[in-house]
């Protein structure tokens, strides 16, 4: 196969990886037969090693199975980073069933919604979040059991008591008690769903990507190919990422598939927690968002860390500013920050940086085995050439096989040419002559006045040089008077120096400061300061909320 990026990968020495079909189960006890006392999961101050992890997945595989759960049943996972999470993610890969993550966040109405579309017949909860449960507004269709999960099962814990529900219910550690320690993996083939990984709905309700074994175990082998290799059972992998979103399930696939001590992390707000671990194991691979680093790089005892066996540093979700890189290389060290890039339909990475091949402003090159285009957002038939803005898409093993029960949105999403699915991202970027990729915007936040393109990524860049601003977001609002057209609406967070200034005299402001570097098209008609810009779990704004406040 022939890639226009080709000369960079020779250059750098990456290639192409095969993939093996190994189960995240068979990857557990490979690791346990080999090393059976080297330390897999840290949770707190309890460390699992793998030869107990193995144990207890093949226990929960067959307390799952004891509740009817087989090959091809849905599993949903409600909980936030605990160890129950890993060791049932891998008891679903050995009986070959499907699992979906379940965000904590979740409403009531929304978490039935995601239950019933996903078909989910056992349900792993979080005791505390069982509330939810017992508040939905009706009775999911498949669901028969919930599995009680303690945030202190693993700590010595007195027993849970189990609230009255509208189902059976039993305590994990009742479940997997007496069960036996061993369990053969169910065959499974490469392109057999894994998981019901749901988007973040930022249009519409939650679309539940099926995303098969060969793209998620894979995923991470290709995204590593730009790293420095790891070393079985010498790496440490720290990351706040939550394991019901993509990012926080590859990245732990990816610690399991090297035989690497991982960090459980429960609450990603937990800076105190997420230092402590550094201190306690010195990281060789961490993962976070940019506004983590920040929190992790302010912490009054990072210069205790010991960063000197640290490999590379991910970070994706969010653009990361120059501020941050600069405080990273500072604080942390130089060439380690490796940003990704991708979609949950995707994976969830399409494009990476190699650590020696950075590009400044660009969300990288291809992950190997993968192929990138430009195509024009009219039609979306027409591959444009470089420098031209146009709809980013995507192919390759690492691309989910579509929505559930939503074959028009599937169809939509993943079209064929070349001989080729692509996966139709609704981002708008466009390639350089080297092969580099950077991103315009989101087609949704593109937005159209009097004829021109608005980018609010692009917007939104420009004002981190305001020193008034802490954070912003561009809206679009359509414009009844002109169709086709869009009102634009600034929202600001203001920096701590100015939130005790005059509104209005920060207003104008920020308007002359718009109108001496931008064009008049780009200006906004309205400006909201409000007191903080919403974020998603994973560090993204989150500008559905904002849509709604319009």
């Amino acid at each position: 196969m022939s890639y226009r990026w080709q000369p960079i990968y020779d250059r750098l020495g990456i290639s192409i990886p095969d993939f093996d079909n190994t189960t995240l189960a068979e990857h557990i006890a490979r690791h346990a037969a080999q090393r059976p006392n080297a330390p897999a999961l840290q949770y707190f101050t309890r460390t699992l090693d793998y030869s107990e992890y193995d144990r207890l997945v093949s226990q929960m595989a067959h307390g799952l199975a004891s509740l009817g759960i087989g090959r091809g049943d849905v599993v949903g996972l409600h909980m936030p980073n605990i160890p129950q999470y890993p060791i049932a993610l891998a008891a679903i890969s050995r009986l070959g069933a499907i699992g979906s993550g379940v965000s904590p966040l979740l409403a009531p109405p929304e978490l039935a919604h995601q239950l019933n579309d996903a078909s989910v017949k056992v349900l792993l909860s979080l005791s505390d979040l069982l509330p939810a449960v017992q508040a939905m507004p009706e009775v999911t269709i498949h669901l028969s059991h919930i599995v009680v999960c303690g945030a202190r099962d693993f700590l010595d814990a007195p027993a849970l008591n189990v609230p009255d529900l509208p189902m059976a219910a039993t305590r994990f550690l009742d479940l997997i008690a007496e069960q036996p320690t061993d369990m053969a993996q169910t065959p499974v083939a490469p392109d057999d769903i894994f998981m019901i990984q749901y988007t973040g709905g930022t249009t519409g309700r939650p679309k539940g990507a099926q995303l098969s074994h060969r793209s998620l175990m894979h995923n991470p082998v290709q995204v590593g190919q730009g790293d420095v290799p790891a070393i079985h059972f010498e790496e440490v992998y720290n990351s706040a990422f939550p394991l019901f979103h993509v990012a926080g399930l590859t990245f732990t696939l990816g610690a399991t598939i090297n035989g690497a001590h991982s960090m459980l992390v429960p609450n990603p707000r937990d800076i105190d927690n997420i230092v402590d671990l550094m201190l306690a194991y010195p990281p060789t691979r961490i993962g976070a968002v940019p506004a983590l680093y920040d929190m992790i790089m302010a912490h009054p005892r990072i210069d205790e860390v010991d960063f000197s066996k640290l490999k590379v540093a991910k970070t994706g979700a969010a653009p990361m500013t120059e501020a941050t890189r600069a405080m990273f290389d500072a604080t942390i060290g130089v060439n380690l920050l490796a940003d990704v890039f991708g979609m949950t339909e995707t994976g969830p990475c399409y494009t990476f940086h190699p650590l020696k091949a950075f590009r400044r402003g660009s969300i990288g090159l291809p992950v190997p085995g993968a192929e990138v285009r430009i195509m024009d957002v009219e039609t979306g038939t027409r591959e444009l050439p470089a420098g031209e803005a146009g709809e980013i898409v995507s192919s390759g093993p690492q691309t989910m096989k579509g929505y559930l029960n939503l074959p028009d949105e599937t169809t939509h999403a993943l079209r064929e040419f070349d001989g080729k699915r692509w996966m139709f991202s609704g981002d708008v970027g466009y390639m350089d002559e080297d092969g580099y990729f950077f991103l315009c915007d989101r087609a949704k936040d593109m937005l159209v006045v009097g004829g021109f393109k608005v980018f609010s990524v692009e917007v939104e860049d420009k004002l981190k040089a305001h020193p008034a601003i802490a954070e912003s977001a561009v809206i679009g609002q359509p414009d009844e008077a002109r169709p086709g057209n869009d009102i634009v609406h600034l929202f600001v967070q203001l920096a701590d120096t100015s939130r005790n200034a005059d509104p209005d005299a920060l207003r104008s402001d920020i308007l002359d400061f718009m109108r001496t570097n931008m064009a008049a098209y780009k200006i906004p008609k309205a400006i909201h300061i409000i007191e903080a810009i919403p974020l998603t779990p994973v560090g993204k704004i989150d500008k559905k909320a904002l849509r709604a406040q319009l």
